[in-house]
C-alpha cells in the first residue's frame, strides 16, 4: 500500500526525473548477453539511498568485469502505475524497487510477476540480517497478504517515527528536555502556560492520525500489531489501546498541545512549522531527517516515543526481481551488495536507517542517534507499520475523522465506530 512517507513525497521524486516508461523500443530490451544488468528506482541522487546505490552501481561492476549496469531513473508513480502491465512485457527490467504492502508487492506476487527469492534470502543471509518487523513487508502469501509465505522483496534500508525536538526553544523557556512519557507532557504543559503550542501537526494529511496510532501504540502489543495490519485475530476500534489513543488525543487538543487550525494542515505545514522554529515538537518519521539537517537554524536532536515498545514504521521499499528478468543471478548479486556494510555504511552516513551497518562505522552524532534507535526497536522487534495501511482507502477516513476529533465536531466513541466501519467493510472476511 501507498505509506504516508511516499504520498508526502511522491511530488518530489516526480521532479527528479522526467523519463517514461515505455514498452519496448530499445536495443537491448527484453534480451540479455550477460553483460547488462538492468536497474529501475526512484530514489533522489542526493538522498541517502540516491547516493549508496550509485556507489553500489560502481562496486557491482568492480566486481563483475565486462558487465555494465543500465540504471533509468523513474519515478515513483511511473512504476506505481504501470509496473503491472510493464512487468508483463518483455520490457521488465532485471531489478528494480518497488513499493512494499499488500496492494503493491503484494498484488504483483500474487499475479506471478515477482521471482520468489526463498532460496537467495537463505543462501546470501538476507533473512539473518533483517529483523523479523522489517522483514514481514519482504514476505506475501497466495494471496498477496504480507507478513507469511515466501519472499519476494528485500529492504536495505528502513523508516519509522521518532519526537523532533527544538533543543534552543527548550532552553529559551527553561523546559527540561524530557526522558520519559510523564516528562513530555508535563514540558508540553509548560509550553501551553508560556503562551507556546508545543506539537507541530498536519490534520490534513498522515500527521495527525500517526500521533493518535502511536497513543494506542503504547497500551499495545504485537499480537494486537498482527490483528490489525495482518489480519491474525479480530480488531475492535473500542478495545482499551484504541481508546486509550481517541481520549488522549481529544484531551491534548482541548489542552492546547495542538492548534485547532492545524486540522486544515497538510504534513508539509507541520515540518515548516518544526523547521521556521515556531513548534518546539514534532513527531513524525526519519524521512524528515535529511531536509531538517540541511533546514534547521537552531540546536535540535530526537528521541524515541518514550514509554512505548512500539512505534510506526517498517522495512524501506523493496528490492524485487521481475519474474520476466533475464540476468536473475545478476540482479541477486547486486542486492548482495547493497546488503554489505560498506554500502548500508555509507547509506548511514549520508542519512539513511540502514538494515545492517556496523555502528561503529556511522560518525555523525545524529545520524548514529537516528540508526541506534532504530536499532534498537528492530531488535526488540518494535516496528508497527502504519495506520492506513490494513484495508484500501482508509487513508482517507483517517484523515477525515481525526480532524473532526481536531475541531471538536466528533468524539472520541463516534472517531472509533466510524473507524471500525470502515475497517471492516475493507477488510478479508475472517
Amino acid at each position: 500500500m501507498l505509506t504516508a512517507r511516499r504520498r508526502a513525497t511522491a511530488t518530489a521524486v516526480i521532479l527528479s526525473g522526467s523519463l517514461l516508461l515505455t514498452s519496448c523500443g530499445g536495443s537491448d530490451s527484453g534480451s540479455s548477453d550477460g553483460k547488462t544488468l538492468r536497474l529501475w528506482h526512484y530514489e533522489g541522487p542526493d538522498s541517502a539511498m540516491g547516493i549508496a546505490w550509485k556507489e553500489a552501481i560502481k562496486e557491482f561492476e568492480a566486481t563483475h568485469p565486462g558487465v555494465k549496469v543500465k540504471f533509468e531513473e523513474k519515478s515513483f508513480d511511473q512504476i506505481q502505475k504501470t509496473a503491472p502491465m510493464v512487468l508483463n512485457s518483455s520490457d521488465a527490467p532485471d531489478i528494480m524497487e518497488y513499493n512494499k504492502g499488500n496492494a503493491t508487492a503484494g498484488l504483483l506476487s500474487k499475479q506471478g510477476l515477482l521471482t520468489d527469492l526463498t532460496q537467495e534470502a537463505a543462501k546470501r543471509g538476507w533473512d539473518k540480517k533483517l529483523s523479523p518487523s522489517v522483514r514481514t513487508t519482504s514476505l506475501y502469501d497466495t494471496n498477496g497478504v504480507m507478513g507469511s509465505g515466501k519472499w519476494f522483496g528485500v529492504p536495505n534500508y528502513a523508516e519509522y517515527t521518532l519526537v523532533y525536538y527544538n533543543k534552543d526553544l527548550f532552553k529559551k523557556y527553561g523546559v527540561a528536555e524530557p526522558k520519559t512519557f510523564a516528562e513530555l507532557t508535563a514540558a508540553m504543559d509548560e509550553f501551553v502556560d508560556k503562551g507556546v503550542t508545543p506539537l507541530a501537526n498536519g490534520g490534513a494529511a498522515y500527521p495527525a492520525q500517526q500521533y493518535l496510532y502511536q497513543l494506542a501504540l503504547t497500551k499495545a502489543d504485537r499480537a494486537w500489531v498482527d490483528a490489525y495490519q495482518l489480519y491474525k485475530g479480530k480488531t475492535d476500534f473500542h478495545d482499551a489501546a484504541w481508546t486509550y489513543g481517541a481520549d488522549t488525543f481529544a484531551d491534548w487538543v482541548e489542552k492546547g498541545y495542538f492548534s485547532k487550525s492545524s486540522s486544515g494542515q497538510n504534513d508539509e505545514a507541520a515540518g515548516v512549522s518544526f523547521t521556521s522554529g515556531k513548534a518546539p515538537i514534532l513527531f513524525s518519521g526519519s524521512w524528515w531527517y535529511g531536509r531538517f539537517t540541511a533546514e534547521n537554524k537552531f540546536d535540535w536532536g530526537t528521541f524515541l516515543w518514550p514509554d512505548s515498545k512500539l512505534t510506526l514504521g517498517s522495512g524501506g521499499n523493496l528490492w524485487v526481481v521481475p519474474q520476466g528478468s533475464k540476468n536473475k543471478d545478476l540482479a541477486y548479486d547486486f542486492i548482495d551488495i547493497t546488503m554489505s556494510k560498506k554500502i548500508q555504511n555509507l547509506l548511514g552516513n549520508s542519512g539513511g536507517v540502514p538494515v545492517a551497518a556496523d555502528a561503529a562505522a556511522i560518525t555523525d552524532p545524529r545520524s548514529k542517534t537516528l540508526i541506534d534507535d532504530f536499532n534498537t526497536l528492530s531488535r526488540n522487534d518494535g516496528l508497527a507499520f502504519y495506520p492506513d495501511w490494513p484495508v484500501p482507502g482508509f487513508y482517507d477516513v483517517l484523515v477525515s475523522a481525526t480532524q473532526k476529533l481536531i475541531t471538536g465536531s466528533a468524539k472520541p466513541d463516534g472517531y472509533l465506530s466510524d473507524l471500525q466501519e470502515a475497517y471492516d467493510k475493507g477488510a478479508p472476511k475472517q
